[in-house]
């Protein structure tokens, strides 16, 4: 598999009031080209902070990078100049972000935002970059392509506005697109369609798709690789395969039992007892053993490294499997 993105060991911190919030401690993985990698994990866990460490968009104080490495193509975006990197982003590396109100600015058309990417990436003019950002309009779903060009975002439903960021992420055709959330303040058809649309371009252009979650039916439709974070570290990583069938990690296997499922409305759901650590205040030893039944006094003094349990199966736990 070629690796087009790969981090290594990489550390994101914050400076706070009441100490160093360690957001990202020592994640490392890969995403091949043209594969789709879902990121897993509760609130607070570290996944968006990931997203936006590749993207260098974190805020700088109170956030810094502690160490480690983001190789893209074998380059280590962590050393780029800040030009370097506005080259990239948007271009080769495009983002998705949550909340598509608050990414889209308000003053300006969804037309010419998406024109703005175009000159600024493309040696093209303003009536090509037109032309262009009405195709990719047309693209992502949105009817009446020309009219909407002239819309504010305010004038689109949720949906609507969340297909014009994809628009947008996509006017460049980037190697990369990663995706936050797509889709949570969207309903549950639209939802659909957004995870369809991702989908089909991706099939149509060849990119690799970083999608950060916390629906693992998300990740069971679009996926081929899957990492699940907990307290800013990776527990465990494999194919969807591997993860449905032989989740290794009790965090895992909880995640995945605390799944609704069709005909058991009779049944109490699963519950994760206890909540995640700050990341002020992490544990010394595994992060989870504050919240595992399987957890002892060896799991709360020493920290398990990920261990390769089968072909591109791994897990940080002392009891994996048990």
């Amino acid at each position: 598999m070629e690796k087009i993105l790969e981090l290594k060991n990489l550390r994101t911190w914050y400076s706070t009031d009441n100490g160093i919030a360690k957001a990202v401690d020592g994640v490392s993985f890969s995403l091949g080209r043209n594969r789709t990698l879902g990121v897993v994990g509760e609130s607070g866990c570290g996944k968006s902070v990931t997203a936006l460490s590749i993207m260098r968009l974190i805020p700088m104080p109170p956030g810094y990078f502690a160490g480690g490495e983001i190789l893209w193509k074998g380059r280590d975006l962590l050393k780029l100049s800040e030009e370097e990197m506005r080259k990239l982003r948007g271009n080769d590396i495009a983002m998705i972000f949550q909340e598509p109100m608050s990414s889209l600015n308000p003053v300006f058309t969804c037309g010419s935002q998406i024109m703005e990417q175009l000159l600024n990436h493309r040696d093209i003019s303003k009536a090509e970059a037109k032309n262009r950002s009405v195709e990719l309009l047309n693209l992502v779903g949105i009817p009446n392509p020309l009219e909407r060009f002239s819309s504010y975002p305010h004038e689109l439903s949720g949906g609507m506005r969340q297909r014009v960021m994809i628009a947008m992420a996509l006017s460049c055709n980037p190697a990369l697109l990663i995706a936050d959330e797509p889709t949570t303040a969207l309903d549950v058809t639209v939802q659909a369609q957004i995870l369809d649309l991702i989908g089909k371009l991706q099939g149509e252009t060849g990119m690799s798709v970083m999608l950060v979650t916390h629906d693992f039916g998300v990740v069971a439709e679009l996926c081929q690789d899957v990492i699940v974070m907990y307290a800013s570290r990776i527990v465990e990583k494999g194919t969807v395969e591997q993860l449905f069938t032989n989740p290794l990690h009790p965090y895992t296997r909880g995640l995945l039992k605390s799944i609704p499922r069709l005909g058991a409305s009779k049944e109490r759901l699963h519950v994760i007892e206890g909540n995640v650590p700050s990341a002020v205040n992490l544990p010394g030893g595994c992060r989870f053993a504050g919240r595992c039944t399987l957890a002892d006094a060896h799991c709360r003094k020493e920290q398990p490294e990920l261990l390769s349990f089968e072909s591109g199966h791994e897990a940080a736990c002392w009891k994996a499997g048990a």
